[in-house]
């Protein structure tokens, strides 16, 4: 059996209060917390997308100030190489002018070192000291793009000697200690002693146009406080931080932090601290911007790198900023707590709104199933009273206890009209107790003919009056399907299951009529082989018989043939053989009998026979056998043998049932029950 078949029945089994509570919860328990999920996902991922927008614009800025800061460099540059005071004091080839020249434009310009070189390269003066340091070991080597391009400045990495021979005065920035970093790339290096600058060179240039000097200028990033304290200042002013969150940039050379304000104690700056692996990888080797979060130092910020190239286009090191995650991330996840606390009350309201509301529909149902069971059990004072709603199922249930009452009153009147019955027999039968066996013959016809025209009777008025309240019952039923719509889903079982006992209502109604009017119901007449009817009436059963493990055996020894309807006879015996199905849930042996027999008077007849192996017939079930409405199955009406017994008698024929040991011969040890018809048949030709 597949899952979904397995569901169906389960769904199936379900009374009306439990599927009502599945489809108000299902919304709720189901739907509403995906709906969640999904918004807590979208939220998350929404809330993610903002923050790494706001450091890509923050990165944006700090490039942008970088950029314009090297820029300044070159035009500074430029600017100086350019002066006419500088042309004046080469000329006059006064050392202390130019050096003085040289010391005002650092200051002006805010440059670490301004350096003048002769045309061949010679160091002439500087704006820092010349007194104390060495000269330069090498001299300067001229650009060779220098007399063709326009002047700019550049990021170079410089090495320790090269940058003692560019401005010696700045060794002490040079030497950084590489302090060991959680999550970084291994490395055996102890210090950094290399220089990252902004670098620019100028020719200084006579009348006629002749190189006469050179200018090199520059700005060293190598532990450049102010600077990358500006950049920060920029990108992230007082107050742009909401949540305590802290910002914070960092020049890097290569993965080391040569400048920074990320702290690594309270007051300690992380210099010397390098990059995570990770943004090494992305940045450094393969030349990506890094907008994410990542580990810095020793917390978690919302962060933005980019590759610092030199001159040549090779990555020499990043540009960072960043702000603090744990503001943000705290944030947030309270902001999604109070979403999922907001849904949740809200689906707790919602259930108990829908389980209350639920009531008004499953209770008028729940109240009419228990009282059609106490009805069926025997109480018939049972009723379903007054129920709280007040629409269709409110009305169903107010006809049910009107169809109640209705039936009541015509079982008490029936009771009455038939010991009204008895007693008028009882008069008939003492006045007709001398006449002889043909008198009493007649007498018992009499009284059935009373009994008939009286349930006749009885049964024309019961299918008026009952007929009405059952359309009644009927169309409400139908309005209720029409005004639920698609809402009647969940209780269309039981819908179905009123539509059923409706038309047993009916079949009860009609069948009464059959048995009480049978003139108004008799078929054509004809000799019957009885044999043959038995074979096909065993035809039409073999779909319950192909359910169980019963077996047929046939003695089919009959040669007469009967004057009867054909369908009537097939409705016996097809009656006979499916109560004998039934008494076998088990298994066993169904017996099929027919043969040639005469009764008491000596009239030829036939015998068919239906026996079984079941349980056989107790006493106090073989005395209401054929009675009207007596049934031991919970599904039956008890008019089938009522019925069938009025179809046999009307050709003169008998039915009779027995347990098989009291009639098979030598009193075998077999349990069962064995039912007889008897039909009169025409003496055979001689």
């Amino acid at each position: 059996m597949s899952a979904s078949s397995v569901s169906r029945r389960l769904w199936h089994d379900l009374s009306v209060r439990h599927k009502l509570m599945v489809l108000s919860l299902l919304p709720l328990v189901v739907v509403l917390p995906l709906l969640v999920a999904a918004l807590v996902i979208w939220g998350n991922s929404a809330f993610d997308r903002l923050l790494i927008t706001k450091v890509r614009s923050d990165l944006a800025v700090a490039h942008g100030y970088f950029g314009q800061v090297q820029n300044d460099v070159g035009s500074g540059t430029q600017a100086i190489a350019g002066s006419h005071a500088l042309i004046l004091a080469i000329n006059g080839n006064s050392a202390p002018a130019l050096k003085a020249h040289l010391t005002q434009a650092q200051q002006r310009l805010g440059f670490d070192f301004i350096n003048l070189y002769g045309p061949q390269g010679q160091l002439l003066t500087a704006s820092w000291d010349t007194a104390h340091p060495a000269p330069p070991s090498t001299p300067f080597a001229l650009p060779a793009h220098a007399l063709t391009e326009e002047t700019t400045a550049s990021i170079q990495r410089l090495g320790h000697s090269q940058m003692l021979d560019l401005a010696p005065h700045l060794g002490a920035r040079l030497h950084i200690p590489i302090i060991p970093t959680a999550s970084a790339a291994p490395s055996g290096r102890t210090h950094e002693d290399q220089a990252l600058v902004m670098l620019s060179t100028a020719p200084v240039r006579d009348a006629a146009g002749q190189v006469v000097a050179w200018v090199r200028a520059g700005v060293l990033l190598n532990q450049n406080l102010p600077l990358i304290d500006h950049i920060n200042k920029i990108v992230y002013p007082e107050g742009s931080l909401p949540l305590g969150s802290v910002g914070t940039a960092t020049l890097f050379l290569d993965d080391v932090r040569i400048t920074t304000n990320v702290r690594l104690f309270q007051d300690q700056r992380a210099i010397g601290t390098r990059v995570s692996q990770a943004v090494h990888d992305a940045v450094l080797q393969r030349g990506e911007t890094w907008l994410d979060r990542a580990f810095v130092v020793n917390d978690w910020y919302v962060s933005g790198y980019e590759p610092l190239v030199d001159g040549a286009g090779q990555r020499v090191g990043m540009l960072y900023v960043g702000y603090l995650e744990t503001p943000y991330r705290m944030t947030k996840y309270g902001i999604l707590a109070l979403i999922v606390g907001i849904f949740a009350v809200a689906m707790v309201l919602a259930a108990w709104f829908s389980v209350r509301r639920a009531r008004s529909i499953f209770q008028p149902v729940e109240r009419m199933n228990a009282t059609m069971r106490r009805v069926e059990e025997g109480e018939a004072g049972a009723r379903v009273c007054e129920v709280v709603a007040h629409d269709e199922l409110g009305a169903l249930a107010n006809h049910l206890d009107q169809l109640l009452d209705l039936i009541a009153d015509k079982t008490a009147a029936l009771q009455r009209w038939g010991e009204e019955l008895d007693a008028k027999v009882a008069a008939r039968t003492r006045e007709l107790s001398l006449s002889n066996q043909s008198l009493q013959q007649a007498q018992a016809q009499l009284v059935k003919s009373e009994k008939l025209a009286a349930i006749g009777q009885l049964t024309a008025s019961v299918a008026h009056e009952i007929n009405n309240p059952i359309a009644v019952i009927q169309g409400n039923l139908d309005l209720v399907r029409e005004m639920l719509g698609e809402h009647a889903h969940p209780v269309r079982t039981e819908l179905q299951l009123m539509d059923q006992q409706v038309d047993r209502m009916r079949l009860i109604v009609t069948q009464l009529l059959q048995y009480a009017r049978p003139n108004d119901y008799a078929g054509y007449v004809e000799a019957v082989d009885v044999n043959a009817a038995l074979d096909s009436s065993l035809v039409l059963v073999e779909h319950l018989l192909a359910r169980t493990r019963i077996t047929v055996e046939r003695q089919l020894d009959a040669s007469l043939r009967a004057p009867i309807n054909r369908q009537e006879l097939q409705q016996v015996l097809i009656n006979l053989m499916i109560n004998a199905i039934q008494a076998m849930p088990e298994g066993g042996t169904l017996r099929l009998c027919t043969r040639d027999q005469a009764d008491r008077q000596g009239r030829p007849g036939v015998m068919a026979e239906v026996c079984d192996t079941g349980a056989g017939l107790i006493d106090a079930t073989r005395e209401r056998l054929f009675s009207p409405f007596f049934t031991t199955k919970n599904d039956g009406n008890g008019l089938g043998l009522w019925i069938s017994v009025g179809l046999v008698e009307r050709y003169g024929g008998t039915i009779h049932a027995a347990n098989r040991r009291d009639v098979d011969a030598g009193g075998e040890d077999v349990n069962g029950a064995v039912f007889g018809v008897w039909l009169p048949c025409d003496a055979p030709s001689p």
